[in-house]
């Protein structure tokens, strides 16, 4: 049995003992809804999670006279992390590849912002392009491969989705103003607006358990750029890079920021979208089951 059988076989096992408790009341049930869910999204955030605890771990615990940076450190843990993951089958090809696009798109926009000034990495290392260490472009791919993993796992299906080009210039309009806001005008806020307007009437049921759930697209955008938010404090607080507004002490990103990862992650489900198409809906109760973490 590998290990992924065998965490298919724990997940069964306490299915199997919680299950008629959770059946005892509504309370219970939403309870155990609840707990599912949880597991689920530590499930989905599978790689990013590892990825911080590396960076948190070796911001702590990394020897100063080590033979090898910090940073290249980071790179070699994360290819070496990427292909356990494979061989293991904890990830599927089609997420790595995922990871592979996001790794060069993000590597781009790295070099163009650390070179205006966007953000630093302050610690010294051989394995960069300019200013900007190999390991970057992984923090990106955490946020494509969580994307990737929970559409399978929540068996995400789509309400009044809308038309896909739509969709791919509204992504190609967000990644080029992060460019383009260094010589002209900043259009976040319009592109705010255009992805209420494409967004707006779309919404995605997930399954946590055995129940359909609903939610507004617009709100899942802003739940998962929240929760970005959150991991990118905790990045910079181990120093894997600074902002300017961070060169006298570390202190927390601010809404402008929340903003920018808003768009991201807009842009990282779009592209996630070229793997994983965009299905249909599920009727209440004819979506099958999915509760098991493959």
């Amino acid at each position: 049995m590998n290990l992924n059988d065998r965490i298919k076989a724990l997940v069964a096992a306490m299915d199997g003992r919680v299950r008629p408790w959770a059946a005892r009341s509504k309370w219970r049930g939403w309870a155990y809804e609840f707990l599912l869910f949880g597991l689920k999204q530590a499930w989905a955030c599978l790689f990013g999670g590892l990825m911080l605890a590396l960076l948190i771990g070796t911001r702590l615990w990394w020897p100063a006279d080590a033979a090898m940076h910090r940073y290249d450190f980071l790179v070699v843990a994360a290819l070496t992390l990427q292909f356990g993951l494979l061989a293991l089958r904890l990830e599927r090809p089609e997420e790595a590849l995922v990871i592979l696009i996001f790794h060069i798109v993000g590597t781009v926009m790295e070099v163009f912002k650390t070179a205006h000034g966007s953000w630093a990495y302050p610690e010294p290392g051989l394995m960069r392009i300019g200013g900007v260490p190999l390991f970057s472009g992984f923090m990106y791919a955490c946020v494509g491969s969580y994307i990737a993993r929970a559409w399978r796992l929540f068996d995400i299906r789509f309400d009044n989705y809308p038309p896909v080009w739509t969709t791919w210039a509204l992504a190609v309009a967000a990644y080029l103003n992060f460019f383009s806001h260094h010589y002209i005008e900043d259009l976040r806020w319009p592109l705010f607006v255009a992805t209420a307007a494409i967004f707006g009437r779309s919404g995605f049921r997930f399954t946590p358990d055995r129940v359909t759930r609903r939610m507004p697209m617009l709100l899942g955008f802003l739940l998962v750029a929240g929760f970005i938010c959150i991991a990118g404090n905790l990045a910079t607080l181990a120093n894997a890079w600074v902002c300017p507004v961070q060169a006298d002490g570390w202190k927390p990103a601010n809404l402008a920021r929340l903003g920018s990862w808003y768009l991201l992650t807009m842009l990282s489900f779009v592209l996630v979208s070229a793997v994983h198409r965009p299905e249909g809906t599920c009727t209440e109760g004819t979506c099958p089951p999915n509760q098991h973490l493959d």
